[in-house]
Protein backbone atom coordinates (compact mmCIF):
# COMPACT_ATOMS: atom_id res chain seq x y z
CA UNK A 1 0.00 0.00 0.00
CA UNK A 2 1.56 3.32 -0.95
CA UNK A 3 2.14 6.06 1.76
CA UNK A 4 -0.52 8.24 1.89
CA UNK A 5 0.99 12.18 0.28
CA UNK A 6 1.53 15.24 1.52
CA UNK A 7 -0.87 17.75 1.33
CA UNK A 8 0.43 19.69 -1.97
CA UNK A 9 0.82 23.50 -1.69
CA UNK A 10 -0.82 26.06 -4.28
CA UNK A 11 2.09 27.42 -6.57
CA UNK A 12 1.38 30.84 -5.03
CA UNK A 13 1.20 29.90 -1.46
CA UNK A 14 3.38 31.22 0.38
CA UNK A 15 4.43 31.05 4.99
CA UNK A 16 1.35 32.88 5.70
CA UNK A 17 2.20 36.07 7.77
CA UNK A 18 0.38 39.55 9.09
CA UNK A 19 -2.70 38.91 6.52
CA UNK A 20 -3.42 35.94 8.26
CA UNK A 21 -3.77 37.46 11.58
CA UNK A 22 -5.71 40.40 9.78
CA UNK A 23 -8.40 38.43 8.63
CA UNK A 24 -8.40 35.38 11.47
CA UNK A 25 -9.05 38.37 14.20
CA UNK A 26 -11.56 37.67 16.74
CA UNK A 27 -15.04 38.57 15.87
CA UNK A 28 -17.00 40.92 17.85
CA UNK A 29 -20.76 40.89 16.38
CA UNK A 30 -23.33 38.83 17.63
CA UNK A 31 -24.22 37.00 14.90
CA UNK A 32 -21.54 34.52 15.03
CA UNK A 33 -22.32 32.20 12.17
CA UNK A 34 -23.02 34.96 9.77
CA UNK A 35 -19.37 36.77 10.61
CA UNK A 36 -17.78 33.48 10.65
CA UNK A 37 -18.74 32.68 7.08
CA UNK A 38 -18.29 36.47 6.15
CA UNK A 39 -14.85 36.26 7.18
CA UNK A 40 -14.00 32.88 5.68
CA UNK A 41 -14.95 34.13 2.57
CA UNK A 42 -12.77 37.32 2.63
CA UNK A 43 -9.71 34.52 3.35
CA UNK A 44 -10.37 33.01 0.52
CA UNK A 45 -11.29 35.96 -1.69
CA UNK A 46 -7.73 38.06 -0.69
CA UNK A 47 -5.91 34.66 -1.49
CA UNK A 48 -4.60 34.41 2.65
CA UNK A 49 -5.15 30.92 1.80
CA UNK A 50 -5.14 30.03 -2.11
CA UNK A 51 -6.70 27.44 -3.49
CA UNK A 52 -4.88 23.36 -2.40
CA UNK A 53 -4.31 25.26 0.73
CA UNK A 54 -5.40 24.22 4.14
CA UNK A 55 -7.02 26.55 6.71
CA UNK A 56 -5.49 26.20 10.07
CA UNK A 57 -6.81 23.37 12.16
CA UNK A 58 -9.94 23.58 13.31
CA UNK A 59 -9.35 23.93 17.03
CA UNK A 60 -7.16 26.92 16.02
CA UNK A 61 -9.28 28.73 13.94
CA UNK A 62 -11.78 28.58 15.99
CA UNK A 63 -9.79 30.38 18.88
CA UNK A 64 -8.55 32.94 16.58
CA UNK A 65 -12.13 34.40 15.16
CA UNK A 66 -13.24 33.84 18.98
CA UNK A 67 -16.30 31.40 18.04
CA UNK A 68 -17.25 28.07 19.09
CA UNK A 69 -15.80 24.63 17.47
CA UNK A 70 -20.03 24.34 16.80
CA UNK A 71 -20.17 27.74 15.36
CA UNK A 72 -16.92 26.76 13.12
CA UNK A 73 -18.12 23.29 11.58
CA UNK A 74 -22.04 25.32 10.52
CA UNK A 75 -19.74 27.67 8.82
CA UNK A 76 -17.10 25.36 7.06
CA UNK A 77 -20.24 23.15 5.95
CA UNK A 78 -21.82 25.60 4.49
CA UNK A 79 -18.71 26.21 2.57
CA UNK A 80 -17.68 23.34 1.68
CA UNK A 81 -21.58 22.85 0.24
CA UNK A 82 -21.16 25.76 -1.85
CA UNK A 83 -18.17 24.40 -3.01
CA UNK A 84 -15.46 26.83 -1.99
CA UNK A 85 -13.77 24.04 0.42
CA UNK A 86 -13.74 20.34 1.26
CA UNK A 87 -12.83 18.01 3.90
CA UNK A 88 -10.25 15.45 3.47
CA UNK A 89 -9.16 12.64 5.73
CA UNK A 90 -6.00 10.75 7.01
CA UNK A 91 -2.56 11.95 8.59
CA UNK A 92 -2.32 14.86 5.81
CA UNK A 93 -6.27 15.64 6.07
CA UNK A 94 -8.27 19.07 7.20
CA UNK A 95 -10.28 21.82 5.25
CA UNK A 96 -8.74 22.28 2.13
CA UNK A 97 -9.75 25.66 -0.41
CA UNK A 98 -11.22 24.39 -4.21
CA UNK A 99 -12.13 27.42 -5.37
CA UNK A 100 -12.15 31.20 -4.59
CA UNK A 101 -15.41 33.06 -4.56
CA UNK A 102 -16.11 35.21 -7.70
CA UNK A 103 -18.66 37.79 -8.70
CA UNK A 104 -20.71 35.39 -10.99
CA UNK A 105 -21.39 33.24 -7.53
CA UNK A 106 -22.98 36.27 -5.52
CA UNK A 107 -27.14 37.05 -5.43
CA UNK A 108 -27.79 39.76 -7.53
CA UNK A 109 -28.48 42.10 -4.81
CA UNK A 110 -24.51 41.72 -4.57
CA UNK A 111 -23.60 42.47 -7.88
CA UNK A 112 -25.24 45.76 -8.02
CA UNK A 113 -23.31 48.65 -8.77
CA UNK A 114 -22.33 51.04 -5.78
CA UNK A 115 -23.70 54.33 -5.70
CA UNK A 116 -21.19 57.01 -6.50
CA UNK A 117 -20.47 58.32 -2.88
CA UNK A 118 -19.48 54.46 -1.98
CA UNK A 119 -17.27 54.46 -5.17
CA UNK A 120 -15.41 57.56 -4.02
CA UNK A 121 -15.02 56.68 -0.28
CA UNK A 122 -13.66 53.24 -0.79
CA UNK A 123 -11.00 54.96 -3.35
CA UNK A 124 -9.91 57.68 -1.32
CA UNK A 125 -9.88 55.16 1.64
CA UNK A 126 -7.47 53.29 0.10
CA UNK A 127 -5.56 55.84 -1.74
CA UNK A 128 -4.62 56.80 1.84
CA UNK A 129 -4.18 53.18 3.51
CA UNK A 130 -2.37 51.54 0.80
CA UNK A 131 0.50 54.56 -0.41
CA UNK A 132 0.74 55.31 3.12
CA UNK A 133 1.46 51.29 3.88
CA UNK A 134 3.86 51.64 0.82
CA UNK A 135 5.88 54.75 2.41
CA UNK A 136 6.16 53.20 5.42
CA UNK A 137 7.28 49.49 4.37
CA UNK A 138 10.48 51.51 2.58
CA UNK A 139 10.72 53.38 5.45
CA UNK A 140 11.62 50.01 7.71
CA UNK A 141 14.71 48.31 7.91
CA UNK A 142 13.24 45.04 6.28
CA UNK A 143 14.27 41.86 6.80
CA UNK A 144 15.59 38.92 4.55
CA UNK A 145 12.32 37.41 5.37
CA UNK A 146 10.67 40.79 4.57
CA UNK A 147 12.24 40.94 1.34
CA UNK A 148 11.60 37.50 0.33
CA UNK A 149 7.88 37.67 1.01
CA UNK A 150 7.21 40.34 -1.21
CA UNK A 151 9.38 39.55 -3.61
CA UNK A 152 8.01 36.23 -3.99
CA UNK A 153 4.52 37.37 -4.34
CA UNK A 154 5.18 40.05 -6.67
CA UNK A 155 7.08 36.74 -8.84
CA UNK A 156 3.58 34.83 -8.15
CA UNK A 157 1.49 37.81 -9.21
CA UNK A 158 3.69 38.93 -12.22
CA UNK A 159 2.14 37.53 -16.03
CA UNK A 160 -0.84 35.33 -14.01
CA UNK A 161 -3.49 34.64 -15.81
CA UNK A 162 -6.99 36.19 -15.64
CA UNK A 163 -8.09 33.28 -13.01
CA UNK A 164 -5.81 33.72 -10.42
CA UNK A 165 -4.94 37.40 -11.18
CA UNK A 166 -7.03 39.28 -9.17
CA UNK A 167 -6.28 37.08 -6.15
CA UNK A 168 -2.66 37.18 -6.48
CA UNK A 169 -2.85 40.58 -6.83
CA UNK A 170 -4.93 40.82 -3.19
CA UNK A 171 -1.78 39.21 -1.74
CA UNK A 172 0.49 41.40 -3.11
CA UNK A 173 -0.95 44.71 -1.79
CA UNK A 174 -1.44 43.25 1.37
CA UNK A 175 2.02 41.86 1.75
CA UNK A 176 2.87 45.49 1.40
CA UNK A 177 1.09 46.48 4.53
CA UNK A 178 2.28 43.45 6.17
CA UNK A 179 6.15 44.45 6.31
CA UNK A 180 5.42 48.06 7.02
CA UNK A 181 5.11 46.37 10.62
CA UNK A 182 1.59 47.59 12.01
CA UNK A 183 -0.80 44.96 12.38
CA UNK A 184 -3.59 47.70 12.39
CA UNK A 185 -2.31 48.57 8.95
CA UNK A 186 -2.68 45.30 7.69
CA UNK A 187 -6.44 44.61 8.89
CA UNK A 188 -7.51 47.82 7.48
CA UNK A 189 -5.69 46.93 4.17
CA UNK A 190 -7.57 43.32 4.04
CA UNK A 191 -10.97 45.24 4.60
CA UNK A 192 -10.63 47.22 1.95
CA UNK A 193 -9.43 45.47 -0.60
CA UNK A 194 -12.30 42.94 0.12
CA UNK A 195 -14.59 46.10 -0.57
CA UNK A 196 -12.60 47.07 -3.75
CA UNK A 197 -12.32 43.19 -4.83
CA UNK A 198 -16.48 43.47 -5.00
CA UNK A 199 -16.32 46.50 -7.32
CA UNK A 200 -13.34 44.96 -9.08
CA UNK A 201 -15.65 42.20 -9.87
CA UNK A 202 -17.58 43.87 -11.65
CA UNK A 203 -15.64 45.19 -14.37
CA UNK A 204 -13.93 43.13 -16.82
CA UNK A 205 -10.22 42.23 -16.56
CA UNK A 206 -8.30 43.90 -18.92
CA UNK A 207 -5.07 42.14 -20.23
CA UNK A 208 -3.25 45.64 -21.07
CA UNK A 209 -4.07 46.69 -17.15
CA UNK A 210 -2.67 43.43 -16.29
CA UNK A 211 0.85 44.37 -18.00
CA UNK A 212 0.51 48.09 -17.02
CA UNK A 213 -0.08 47.42 -13.25
CA UNK A 214 2.70 44.23 -12.79
CA UNK A 215 5.28 46.78 -14.48
CA UNK A 216 3.44 49.52 -11.45
CA UNK A 217 3.90 46.66 -8.72
CA UNK A 218 7.67 45.89 -9.70
CA UNK A 219 8.44 49.83 -9.30
CA UNK A 220 6.63 50.12 -6.24
CA UNK A 221 8.82 46.94 -4.80
CA UNK A 222 11.70 48.04 -6.06
CA UNK A 223 11.38 51.00 -4.06
CA UNK A 224 10.32 49.58 -1.13
CA UNK A 225 13.31 47.21 -1.03
CA UNK A 226 15.72 50.11 -2.13
CA UNK A 227 14.52 52.10 1.04
CA UNK A 228 12.97 54.58 -0.58
CA UNK A 229 9.71 56.29 0.79
CA UNK A 230 8.59 58.76 -1.67
CA UNK A 231 9.56 56.59 -4.36
CA UNK A 232 7.18 53.97 -2.50
CA UNK A 233 4.58 56.19 -2.11
CA UNK A 234 3.99 57.99 -5.23
CA UNK A 235 4.60 54.39 -7.26
CA UNK A 236 1.56 52.94 -5.16
CA UNK A 237 -0.98 56.03 -5.44
CA UNK A 238 -0.17 55.83 -9.63
CA UNK A 239 -1.02 52.62 -9.68
CA UNK A 240 -4.09 53.15 -7.27
CA UNK A 241 -5.26 56.15 -9.38
CA UNK A 242 -5.17 53.92 -12.67
CA UNK A 243 -7.51 51.01 -11.25
CA UNK A 244 -9.73 54.23 -9.78
CA UNK A 245 -10.20 55.51 -13.25
CA UNK A 246 -11.28 52.16 -14.43
CA UNK A 247 -13.64 51.82 -11.85
CA UNK A 248 -15.03 54.99 -12.71
CA UNK A 249 -15.54 54.57 -15.77
CA UNK A 250 -17.29 51.07 -15.51
CA UNK A 251 -19.36 51.81 -12.72
CA UNK A 252 -20.55 55.69 -12.56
Amino acid sequence: MQPEAAPRRAADELPVRGADAAVFRPIRGGNAFEETVERLLQALRLGVVGPGGRLPPGRELARRLGVSRATLREALATLQSAGYLESRRGRYGGTFVVSAPSAASLPPQARSRPAVVDLEDVLQFRLVLEAGAAEAAAARALTRADREHLTGLLAGCTGAGPADYRRLDSRLHLAVAEVAGSPSLTTAVADVRTRVNELLDAIPLLPPNIEHSDRQHAAVVTAILSGDPEGARSGMAEHLAGTAALLRGFLT
